[in-house]
């Protein structure tokens, strides 16, 4: 029987259908790496009684959710500057003007109660994210521009204030002089051998080792040839900085993904427990967070050699930026496990079983103490 010429049979692919399982298909392409064409996922779909409310606020409500942001964030503010509270730690034993801000006594001192401040600080918090899910469920409404301005003006409010609930900065500052003033090294010195620097009685961590990176320590170190003040706000607006900077990363990321910003923006600029405890802490993640997330970008441009760069600045900042590597994470999972189990008095003695005392047990205390600075 006679064939009629043709051209060669291609490499089978498989084929996707909507109506019924993948089959064989003979493509006429030339021999060559074919794409493999899968039938799609099915979107996982919640019971009805478990999914989540869709409920729409109009555009009202969304100005007045970020106007309650805004002003909720300048009372903690005003509040914070006036005189010492318990919102900002170590401020009854010494508050300095320059730490509290140019606000400083703006409303007058008066003194309460720890016990209502606590109170009204989560009074507070509870407003925030109200007002925080309000914006949410109004956000189709709302222009980005919008939302842009609310999340800066937050972040210059806070920028005005002491540092929230957490005593960091003092503490970057006195490893930056523990090693750039004094010439002592900060992983293996504490901030207690520099009893005679004003910074001193600031910091908190006065008997433990800096665990920070190198690339932060050393970055660190010209602020210890500055006037403290100066160090402090530079810092503090470095700081703020690399949190708007993160936000448009992390918005870049989702436009280039096919997704509304918007969602990204209210989502990670006006939660409350970031714009608090980060933000407001003045929290040195951000020097992490900013190359890690960039690193994505770069990854999501194609640009694979700078995202592998700009992730190993991160890790060089805070090791804990190595989690990004999947099987990295993996083997560092086991390994900490591993080093750091055998270590846990509170975990052999729920069995009754020292395992320090012997060699294998000095040898993993002393690599946890070689590993505690990457923490």
């Amino acid at each position: 029987m006679r064939h009629d010429p043709g051209p060669p049979d291609g490499n089978p692919v498989l084929a996707s259908s909507t109506g019924g399982p993948s089959v064989l298909a003979a493509t006429a392409a030339p021999a060559a790496d074919a794409p493999v064409s899968l039938p799609r996922l099915t979107a996982l779909r919640l019971p009805r009684r478990l999914r989540w409310p869709e409920v729409e606020l109009g555009p009202r409500a969304g100005r007045i959710a970020l106007a309650t942001i805004t002003l909720v964030v300048l009372v903690m503010v005003l509040f914070s500057t006036h005189g010492p509270t318990i919102l900002v730690p170590r401020s009854s034993q010494i508050f300095a003007s320059w730490e509290a801000g140019p606000l400083y006594h703006l409303i007058g001192a008066f003194s309460v109660n720890a016990h209502v401040t606590n109170y009204a600080l989560s009074g507070l918090i509870l407003i925030l994210l109200c007002a925080y899910l309000a914006a949410l469920m109004a956000l189709r409404t709302l222009t980005m521009r919008m939302i842009a301005a609310c999340i800066v003006a937050v972040h210059a409010l806070i920028l005005l204030a002491p540092p929230f609930q957490l005593t960091d900065v003092p503490n970057y500052l006195g490893y930056a002089r523990l090693g750039g003033l004094h010439g002592l090294n900060p992983y293996t010195h504490v901030i207690g051998q520099e009893m005679h620097d004003p910074i001193y009685h600031f910091a908190t961590w006065t008997n433990l080792h800096s665990p920070y990176g190198e690339l932060f320590t050393a970055l660190s170190y010209p602020l210890a040839f500055l006037p403290i003040p100066v160090a402090y706000w530079i810092v503090k607006v470095t700081t703020v900085a690399l949190s708007l900077a993160l936000i448009a990363i992390v918005c870049a990321c989702v436009r280039r993904l096919g997704r509304d910003p918007r969602y990204a923006a209210v989502l990670l600029g006006l939660n409350p427990i970031y714009l608090i405890y980060a933000v407001g802490g003045f929290h040195n993640d951000f020097f992490m967070l900013v190359p890690a997330i960039g690193a994505v970008a770069l990854l999501l441009a194609r640009r694979d050699r700078a995202a592998g760069a700009a992730l190993m600045v991160a890790v060089a900042v805070k090791f804990s930026a190595v989690l990004l590597l999947r099987r990295t994470a993996l083997v560092l999972t086991v390994f900490l496990v591993l080093v750091f189990l055998p270590s846990s008095g509170k975990f052999w003695s729920l069995i009754h079983f020292d395992p320090l005392s012997g060699s294998a047990g000095q040898a993993s205390q002393t690599l946890q103490g070689k590993l505690s600075w990457y923490s």
